[in-house]
């Protein structure tokens, strides 16, 4: 995994949702019990992933949404198309 790209994903999710950084690990379920984000943050982590890598999100699988760790693997895979 690449931690800059995971870093930089953590800290949109600090900024854009404020979601307490000492709260949000790697691995820690955005959409569970741990974070417990709704649909409409999900459109602020599209729009996000897209303004920081300009990768598109949109109809993206849900389970790319499950933590910092899956973000990164999706932008990873996604980056440059």
């Amino acid at each position: 995994m690449n931690t800059e790209i995971a870093e930089k994903i953590k800290n949109m999710l600090v900024e854009n949702l404020r979601i307490p950084a000492d709260e949000l690990e790697y691995t820690s379920e955005l959409f569970g019990n741990d974070i417990g984000l709704d649909s409409i943050d999900s459109i602020e982590i599209i729009a996000g992933i897209d303004n920081l890598f300009g990768v598109q999100m949109t109809g993206a699988a849900r389970e790319n949404f499950q933590t910092i760790e899956t973000l990164t693997k999706y932008v990873e895979e996604h980056m440059g198309e």
